[in-house]
């Protein structure tokens, strides 16, 4: 198990698909932007290994205009792309509010498992704003 900057992660211990034992991250792989941890809930919509299209209710773990680390139950590979939406918002809000967001178009840049929990860091193909 690689021990990384628990800024860079939001966890002390995690492995690091593609790094091995002892290497470290050169100030080129850290991200562009900060993050703030914040857990928003999010369709995941694409397209697993095995080529088969989903839709997935999950949760982001970290967000920032640039990327984002989110936890699926599906297996994806380096550099697909995926899109994230915020779900609409109750009945009871007012109508001036959209139903949900337009799709965030995300590369999957990296995947770390942490126990049982599989985990994307994404970055988004244009920046929010």
């Amino acid at each position: 198990m690689l021990v990384l900057d628990r800024e860079y992660y939001g966890a002390s211990r995690v492995r690091v698909e593609g790094l091995k034992e002892g290497q470290h991250l050169d100030q080129s792989q850290r991200r562009r932007t900060p993050r703030i941890r914040l857990q928003v809930p999010v369709f995941l919509r694409g397209s697993d290994a095995s080529g088969v299209e989903f839709i997935e209710l999950t949760k982001t773990l970290n967000i920032g205009s640039a990327g984002a680390c989110i936890t699926s139950t599906h297996i994806l590979r380096i550099d697909q792309v995926v899109y994230l939406t915020v779900p609409a918002p109750s009945p009871a809000s007012s109508s001036l509010v959209p139903n949900e967001t337009p799709p965030i178009a995300a590369k999957i840049l990296r995947q770390d498992v942490v126990g049982d929990m599989r985990l994307f860091g994404l970055e988004f193909l244009r920046p929010l704003e």
